[in-house]
């Protein structure tokens, strides 16, 4: 088991980890919009593992039609603070050390304080956001990531990627949950836009990780 969680003072918002609460739909940090959608990818331990691995190799990004930039480890020792289990409590992290993964090209897995930055376009608009990697969670049925913006885009908040694998029924699901608060003046006057921006963005992640879409090159 992984899971690792880092906080520090580098992102632009308070309610770190917030999306780990199971009451965020009801609940949301202040001042932001809320979002949560699930997908069933299918069943079994082989669609699991692709989809994990998919997710922690920024297939959801970069299949979304983002790039991905600047990947860099986080500064100064490891660190994994506190952890999270499904009902969002805290938990104690596991101790073990981990070796680095990498994707065919050589990029990094996501790892609990690497920060990244993405370049693109969501709803006609341009997406150009600085990003930390809040926490990372890679059990044996559990396989998820959360990113929480540093600075630089048009909302400030954070956004949660978890594949799961049910033992009772052997299906397999991917679960987005977010929270965007506005910052750009337009975002501020037309809140709507926020919610069009996070329906756009939940198609590109599923059309990215389900099987049943052709991922984009």
């Amino acid at each position: 088991m992984r899971r690792g969680t880092f906080r520090d003072d580098t992102v632009d918002y308070a309610a770190v980890g917030a999306t780990h609460a199971p009451d965020l739909m009801q609940y949301p940090p202040e001042r932001s919009i809320p979002a949560e959608d699930s997908w069933r990818l299918g069943s079994g331990e082989e669609r699991f593992r692709t989809a994990g691995d998919a997710l922690l190799s920024w297939t959801a990004q970069r299949a979304a039609g983002l790039t991905v930039e600047d990947l860099r480890p986080a500064s100064g020792p490891a660190y994994t603070g506190v952890a999270f289990d499904p009902d969002g409590n805290a938990v104690a992290p596991s101790k073990r050390e981990v070796e680095q993964r990498f994707d065919a090209d050589g990029t990094p897995f996501a790892g609990p304080g690497m920060t990244l930055h993405l370049r693109g376009r969501v709803a006609g608009m341009r997406a150009d956001a600085e990003l930390r990697v809040i926490s990372v969670t890679d059990e044996v049925r559990r396989v998820g990531l959360v990113l929480g913006t540093v600075g630089g885009s048009v909302v400030s908040g954070e956004e949660l990627f978890e594949i799961t694998w049910s033992e009772d029924n052997d299906e397999v699901w991917f679960t987005v949950r977010a929270f965007d608060a506005p910052n750009s003046l337009v975002y501020r006057l037309l809140p709507f836009l926020i919610r069009r921006r996070r329906k756009e963005l939940f198609a590109r992640y599923l059309r990215a990780i389900s099987p049943l879409y052709a991922t984009p090159l």
